[in-house]
């Protein structure tokens, strides 16, 4: 058995108002509004349509909302980045191979919406009827190592739809990895070997999944491949599938 069961347990914001209406995770906003054609998006349980929407995380899931919003009809867009804003091209902090962390443009951004770095979320308010109607954010700064407010900096954002897209802490602990027994590490991802077995023997691990949790699709692939070796290694005490990788590589920092 090869579990592909993703990454998917989201990273929460355990701030004041959290439980307010209209604050939700990236995906329960997404998956149902990609489950209707563009011309019925009214029909989607959740909808930017003329609210004020601030999604909270500058990667590639808070683009996927950005453009979602935009598409529903939003009032205002605003995308909220703890990080600095990175340069435009690649400097000396990042040589060559390593991934260039640079300022990049999607064409969901390119539709609009304004991207605001270095700030951080410190609470939400709502009105009477619980929903949520402010976002309260403080600029920040890096000190030792972490971030802290830069004092005098805080200020209010419009806010009926706020989205949490912060990324993913590893894969779900409760449903069939739990029914199988296999073993977790400190991060959230399946224990897997050098076999790409996890603790439970004949169950493996591959990409996107608890193995090593949200990555780029290069390595998904690379990680399939490898896996579905090492599977037919196990059946037949053979391969002739390229291995691109082991279990147990990295990117390059």
């Amino acid at each position: 058995m090869v579990l592909a069961v993703g990454a998917t347990v989201p990273r929460d914001l355990p701030v004041p108002g959290r439980d307010l209406a209209g604050v939700y995770f990236a995906m329960e906003y997404l998956t149902p509004s990609n489950h209707v054609r563009e011309g019925d998006l009214a029909q989607t349980p959740i909808s930017a349509a003329g609210r004020h929407v601030v999604i909270i995380g500058g990667g590639d899931t808070g683009a996927d909302c950005l453009g979602t919003a935009h598409r529903q009809g939003a009032a205002s867009l605003t995308q909220l980045e703890i990080l600095p804003r990175p340069p435009q091209s690649r400097d000396e902090a990042m040589p060559w191979p390593t991934y260039p962390m640079t300022y990049r443009v999607s064409s969901a951004h390119e539709e609009g919406g304004d991207r605001v770095y270095s700030v951080s979320t410190e609470r939400f308010t709502g009105s009477g009827s619980g929903q949520v109607s402010t976002l309260v954010l403080n600029e920040v700064r890096l000190a030792g190592g972490r971030f802290e407010p830069v004092p005098g900096s805080t200020r209010e954002l419009s806010c009926d739809l706020a989205l949490l897209a912060m990324g993913f802490t590893g894969a779900q602990r409760t449903g069939l990895a739990e029914q199988l027994g296999v073993d977790f590490d400190a991060r959230g991802n399946i224990v897997r070997g050098a076999d790409w077995q996890t603790t439970v023997p004949g169950v493996c691990t591959r990409p996107e999944t608890p193995g090593r949790g949200q990555s780029l699709i290069v390595w998904a692939i690379a990680e399939g491949r490898s896996a579905a070796a090492a599977v037919d290694r196990a059946l037949s005490g053979d391969t002739a599938l390229p291995e691109p990788l082991a279990p147990t590589a990295v990117a390059l920092r």
